[in-house]
Order: C-alpha cells, then sequence, then structure tokens
C-alpha cells in the first residue's frame, strides 16, 4: 500500500546547495523554511508552510560549527511541535563519529551523545552515508539507514580501467573498507601502517603489499587536514607505485588540506558533496561527485516503504 502521507523536503543553511539537488532529482520542491538570527548569536529556525500530517525530510550535514547540527535539531523539534507525521534526517556527513568510544581517560563519547540529542528531539529515522564506525548504528534507538558511496565510487573507478590496479587503506582502521573494495574491483590490497604522533598529526609510515607498478587508490571515510593521505601518496610513490589516487566520502578539508593535496604525489582526489567546497580554494586535483541522485533514489524508496538493502555494494 503506497503512503498517503505528503513528503516535504527542507534543509539546514549549510546544505542547501546539496538539497536543492536530491529534492530536483527525486521531482519535488525544496519546502520554504526561514532562520530568525538574533544579535547575540541565537537563531530560531522556522516553517514557512504547513507541515502537518507530512513526512518530512530534513537534510543536514553536521560539519563545524556546531551550529549546523543545533539548526538540524531545532528545526526536528519545530516540525515535531507543527505535527508533523514523520520527521527524517538526512545527515551525509555525520559530524562527531571519530568521538565513537573512549580512546583515554576522561573523554566523551561524543557520537553516542549526538544520537541522543537527535533522539531528544523528536527524529523518528535517520540516514546517513559512510560513518567513521559502522557500529555507531547501535548508538540509536530508531532506525537508521547506513548507506555507501561505494555505489557511486565503484562505477567511477572502474571507468579509469586502470591496469595493475590495487586498493590500499591509508591506516589499519580503513583495512575492511579497502578489502569490500579490493573484493569488488578483484584487486590485491595494500596497507599502509602508521604511528601517529597527535591528532592530525602523522608520524612514521610504511607499507604491507605488492607496491611497485601499481595504480594505486587510497580510500577512506573522510579527509581532514589531509596529512594522513599525502603521506601515504607520497610514500607508495617512492616505493615504485605507477599512479596514486585518493578516494573518500566526506570532504572535511580543514587546515592545510587543500595545499596538501596539490603538493603531494597524488595524482587526483575524488570526493562527494556530502561537505560543501571551499569555493575561494584551488580544486586542482579535486574532483567531486554528487550524491544527490542516489539519495533521492533511495529517499523515495524509504518513502515508498521498499527495500533498499539491494542498493547497497558495500
Amino acid at each position: 500500500m503506497l503512503p498517503t502521507h505528503e513528503i516535504k523536503f527542507f534543509c539546514g543553511r549549510a546544505s542547501r546547495y546539496l538539497a536543492e539537488k536530491i529534492a530536483a532529482n527525486f521531482g519535488a520542491a525544496l519546502g520554504q523554511c526561514s532562520v530568525l538570527d538574533f544579535s547575540d548569536g541565537e537563531f530560531q529556525p522556522a516553517f514557512d508552510e504547513s507541515v502537518r500530517g507530512s513526512t518530512v525530510f530534513i537534510i543536514q550535514s553536521t560539519f563545524p560549527p556546531s551550529d549546523n547540527l543545533f539548526e538540524l535539531l531545532l528545526m526536528i523539534d519545530a516540525a515535531k511541535r507543527a505535527s508533523a507525521y514523520k520527521v527524517v534526517a538526512v545527515i551525509p556527513y555525520f559530524g562527531w563519529a571519530r568521538q565513537d568510544r573512549k580512546d583515554r581517560s576522561r573523554v566523551s563519547i561524543g557520537a553516542k551523545l549526538v544520537a541522543n540529542l537527535l533522539s531528544a528531539a523528536g527524529v523518528d529515522r535517520v540516514m546517513t552515508m559512510d560513518l567513521h564506525a559502522d557500529q555507531i548504528q547501535g548508538f540509536f534507538d530508531v532506525p537508521v539507514d547506513l548507506l555507501y558511496a561505494s555505489r557511486v565510487f565503484v562505477p567511477y573507478i572502474r571507468n579509469l580501467n586502470l591496469d595493475n590496479l590495487s586498493v590500499a587503506a591509508p591506516d589499519m582502521g580503513g583495512a575492511k573498507r579497502a578489502n569490500i573494495y579490493a573484493k569488488i574491483l578483484a584487486a590485491p590490497m595494500i596497507i599502509c601502517h602508521k604511528n601517529r604522533e597527535k591528532p592530525n598529526v602523522v608520524g612514521e609510515m610504511t607499507a604491507i603489499g605488492d607496491v611497485e607498478g601499481r595504480n594505486v587508490i587510497i580510500l577512506d571515510d573522510m579527509i581532514d587536514t589531509a596529512g594522513t593521505i599525502t603521506k601515504a601518496a607520497d610514500m607508495l610513490k617512492e616505493k615504485g607505485a605507477a599512479s596514486v589516487r585518493a578516494i573518500a566520502t566526506h570532504p572535511v578539508l580543514s587546515g592545510p588540506a587543500y595545499e596538501r593535496i596539490q603538493n603531494s604525489a597524488l595524482l587526483e582526489v575524488v570526493l562527494t558533496d556530502s561537505i560543501p567546497i571551499r569555493r575561494d580554494k584551488e580544486m586542482g586535483k579535486i574532483k567531486i561527485i554528487s550524491i544527490a541522485e542516489m539519495l533521492a533514489d533511495i529517499i523515495n524508496k524509504v518513502y515508498q516503504c521498499q527495500s533498499i538493502s539491494s542498493h547497497f555494494i558495500a
């Protein structure tokens, strides 16, 4: 039986660029909403049209600053108080995902806290992509659709028609992801082993696997300062790799990331538009693949109460 509740798309200010493309691919208009800003920095989102009885999809990535997360929480609360039937948070990039455990004494588990905040705001379902750790799904008491950018990356890699292809993990934590891609692409795997001196600072690095003459693709869930990716690329090139590319889902790209990428041995860096790229920076080697069509397709499946398992590649 088809759903009888009208579907409506809204977005936070930080993700309008992506929400417009998702709505267009779905064949719907983006809903009208506004934000009232106060002089002290406080803000108040509002829906400028009725959402009563509607299934509301709110699209917002929660990258820094934290205003993006809090704006999403306020929009969820506003939709519930306006009698929306269901509220689905579409969070292409789920911030604080690297804080998924206590890795040292007296620290918070930020990913769990964010999950609790979304539940407290009244969200009915969460849709996100390439979490830093898949087990974060277990932090939620509502359904979570964990999507994978492999659906757009695998066809791109195949279209490169590379001989002697190898898939590399930039660190031990990314070995599972790289192994899945390696099996799909029938390519050998390389693991880069690193010693991290402190957060965002990489010490020594070495490679496990055959590198000589290989066209290597490094896979990761995100690129932050680009320290790990660029150091791995330079190391692989020094060990005889024919070419080195990087593919990652979330372009956090903070600090010296753009400059490091341009000055590295990387031939290209392929990213999605889960986070907006800074247009004041030189794109150079950076290529963006949109996830809007994929998200629109899966949102339609969720709205129609259809299975989405066949859409997963990895």
